[in-house]
C-alpha cells in the first residue's frame, strides 16, 4: 500500500480529486426516492412499537424526514467498496519507484473483507492480485474472487493463521497491502459517494422546481432557500466509508451520523464515542454481517477526533430485518442487511427521531440514506424471513 504519510490530506478538495482519478472505472450510482417510506418515516411510531424499548411509555417522535437513497447496492461488484480499491490502487500506481522496481508484476495482496473489490480494481488496471481468504468462506465469495481474476489462496479462520498465510505470500511474491478500510486512500475513495450524494439531491431539488422537485414526494412548507442534503446517515463497520462521506460533507452545512448494529456488541463505534477510547475488537454474530469489524484508526480520527461525525446511533436485529422488509417490498430494490442500518434508525430509532423533529419542527430534514451494497444471496434472504 502506498505510505500513509505520503496521502493527500483528509479534505473534501481531496476526494473531489479522488473522484476525478477513479470516475472513469466506478458506476454513477442513482439516487431514488420513496413516497411510502418518507410517510412512514414521518409518522410517529405507535405505543406498541414502543413496548420493550427504552422509550417504552414515552409519547411518540413525530418528525419530518424525507428520505433520499444512495444505490451503492448498484454499484460494481454491488457494493462501495470498489471506490476504495480503486483509488488505493491508482495511488500505489503514482508512487515513485513503485512500478520502476517491478511492483506491477509482484501485485497487491488483501486479507479479509473488499476482496471481490480489489481483484476487479487489480483486474482493470492490469495488477496481479493475491486473495487470502479463510476456508470457511462461502462458495459464492470464493467464485466471484475468482471470476474477477484473483489468485485465491485457502487460510484458517484464526488470524493467527491468517497471517501465516500472508507471511508466505510475501515471502513469494513482494506484494503489497491494500487494506480493507484503515487507510486515507481508502476513505477518500469511499467518500466519492459522498460527493456524488450532494450533487444528485441537489440537481434533483433543482430541477423540479420549488413546488415539486424531480422525487416521488411533495415537499410541503418547505423553504425556497432550501438547496440539498441536511444530512447522511451511513453505515458503520470499519469505518471507511462513514468516515469518506463525513469529510466530503466538510464545510457544507451537512451533517453526518453513523448508524450499527447493537447486537452482540456490534455499535463498537458508538460506545467507543461514550467511552472515549476506540474499542479495536468485536465478536458478533449480527445479521449485518459487513458490519462485523471494529473501527479502524484513520477512520477513528475522523470520527471521534475531529468530530466530524455528529453521532452515532445503533438498532436491533428486528429493526434491521423490518427495514430490510420494507426495502424490498415497497422499494423493489435487492440491499443487504448492513445497507438498511441507516433506515432503520430513521424509521425506528426514537433518539434520532426525536432529535430530528426538535431541531426542525414542521420544516423536516432531506435525509440522505445510503444503501452500501447489495451481496445478499436469495437462499440467504428466505432463511431471514423464513416462518419458524
Amino acid at each position: 500500500m502506498a505510505d500513509p504519510r505520503k496521502s493527500p490530506p483528509l479534505t473534501r478538495d481531496s476526494i473531489i480529486a479522488a473522484h476525478a482519478l477513479i470516475k472513469q472505472y466506478i458506476h454513477y450510482t442513482p439516487v431514488l426516492t420513496n413516497a411510502t417510506l418518507t410517510d412512514l418515516a414521518s409518522t410517529p411510531q405507535s405505543a406498541s412499537d414502543l413496548v420493550d424499548t427504552p422509550w417504552a411509555g414515552q409519547k411518540p417522535a413525530k418528525p419530518k424526514i424525507r428520505l433520499w437513497f444512495k444505490c451503492e447496492n448498484l454499484q460494481k461488484v454491488g457494493a462501495f467498496k470498489v471506490r476504495g480499491a480503486f483509488h488505493a490502487l491508482m495511488r500505489l500506481m503514482a508512487e515513485e519507484g513503485w512500478e520502476a522496481h517491478g511492483g506491477r508484476e509482484r501485485g497487491v495482496y488483501l486479507t479479509g473483507n473488499h476482496a471481490q473489490a480489489l481483484a476487479l480494481a487489480a483486474r482493470t488496471i492490469g495488477v496481479p492480485a493475491h486473495i487470502v481468504m479463510p476456508k470457511i468462506s462461502t462458495p459464492s465469495k470464493i467464485a466471484a474472487t475468482k471470476r474477477y481474476g484473483a489468485r485465491v489462496i485457502f487460510s484458517g479462520s484464526t488470524s493467527t493463521e491468517r497471517e501465516a498465510v500472508v507471511e508466505e505470500v510475501i515471502k513469494e511474491t513482494g506484494a503489497r497491502l491494500v487494506p480493507p478500510y484503515d487507510h486515507p486512500d481508502i476513505m477518500l475513495g469511499q467518500g466519492t459517494l459522498g460527493i456524488e450524494f450532494q450533487e444528485q439531491v441537489e440537481r434533483m431539488l433543482a430541477e423540479g422546481g420549488k413546488e415539486q422537485p424531480k422525487c416521488s414526494f411533495t415537499l410541503k412548507g418547505k423553504r425556497e432557500t432550501k438547496k440539498g442534503l441536511d444530512a447522511i446517515i451511513a453505515p458503520c463497520g470499519g469505518g471507511g466509508m462513514l468516515s469518506g462521506t463525513a469529510i466530503s460533507c466538510e464545510g457544507t452545512g451537512i451533517f453526518v451520523f453513523g448508524a450499527e448494529p447493537s447486537f452482540e456488541g456490534a455499535d463498537d463505534c458508538k460506545r467507543g464515542i461514550e467511552q472515549g477510547k476506540r474499542i479495536e475488537t468485536v465478536k458478533t454474530l449480527t445479521i449485518a454481517d459487513g458490519l462485523r469489524t471494529p473501527v479502524g484508526a484513520y477512520p477513528w480520527s475522523v470520527i471521534y477526533e475531529r468530530k466530524l461525525v455528529r453521532q452515532m446511533f445503533s438498532v436491533t436485529e428486528d429493526q434491521i430485518k423490518k427495514a430490510l422488509r420494507l426495502v424490498l417490498e415497497r422499494m423493489k430494490v435487492m440491499v443487504e442487511p448492513s445497507a438498511v442500518v441507516g433506515l432503520a434508525t430513521a424509521l425506528f430509532n426514537e433518539y434520532f427521531r426525536k432529535m430530528v423533529e426538535k431541531e426542525c419542527g414542521e420544516e423536516g430534514w432531506d435525509l440522505g440514506i445510503v444503501f452500501s451494497g447489495g451481496n445478499v444471496s436469495v437462499e440467504a434472504l428466505g432463511k431471514m424471513f423464513e416462518v419458524p
